[in-house]
């Protein structure tokens, strides 16, 4: 009995989701209400709020599961080996592609600004404290070098999504790589 109580209560979190990213698609989070997430989820207000404050707390958890998964998969690797940055940026990409509906809301206009803010923070601080340890950088400069960096490759992604994916993971992760090593001089090799 307990095992399917976890099943609904998963199925339902689920379906809000799902219901917050479609009105997402459509409109701010702030003009999204409860009663519109409920209706599209075919769900009562009070199941809702038995799992949730409000639509920003919804957000917010569905914000929180990515950056999470993110944390979980730049800790996997060991920056200073140029092999491994290539492969943990493939796997955030490839990541990004698996979750591309969520992510596309989410960085969109209608997303919550903080989000886009919050994933550079999470990079910037795997990079600050492992990958530009391999770099002659002087350390007052550090922290703009890491976000110059970061900046960058999150509107790279950005892009990448707009534009229906139209490169593999694997070819996006490579350019941001290379153009993060070399800078521009990359594109005369």
């Amino acid at each position: 009995m307990n095992s399917k109580l976890d099943r609904r209560k998963k199925y339902t979190r689920m379906v809000l989701k799902n219901s917050l990213m479609t009105l997402l698609k459509e409109k701010s989070i702030l003009a999204v209400t409860v009663k519109e997430i409920c209706a599209l989820a075919d769900i009562n207000r009070s199941t809702f709020y038995s799992h949730f404050q409000d639509q920003f707390d919804l957000l917010n958890q569905i914000e929180e599961e990515i950056i999470h998964d993110m944390n979980e998969t730049l800790s996997a690797y060991n920056f200073n080996q140029g092999e491994e940055t290539l492969q943990m940026t493939e796997k955030i990409v490839e990541y990004v592609a698996e979750n591309s509906d969520v992510c596309i809301t989410l960085f969109s206009e209608h997303g919550d600004s903080n989000f886009k803010k919050r994933v550079m923070m999470v990079a910037s601080e795997h990079t600050i404290k492992n990958g530009l340890s391999m770099y002659p950088i002087d350390s007052e400069i550090t922290e703009y070098v890491s976000m110059f960096a970061i900046s960058g490759s999150i509107h790279v992604v950005e892009n990448w999504l707009k534009n229906g994916m139209d490169k593999s993971p694997k070819e996006i992760a490579e350019l941001i790589n290379n153009l993060t090593n070399k800078g521009l001089s990359y594109l005369n090799e």
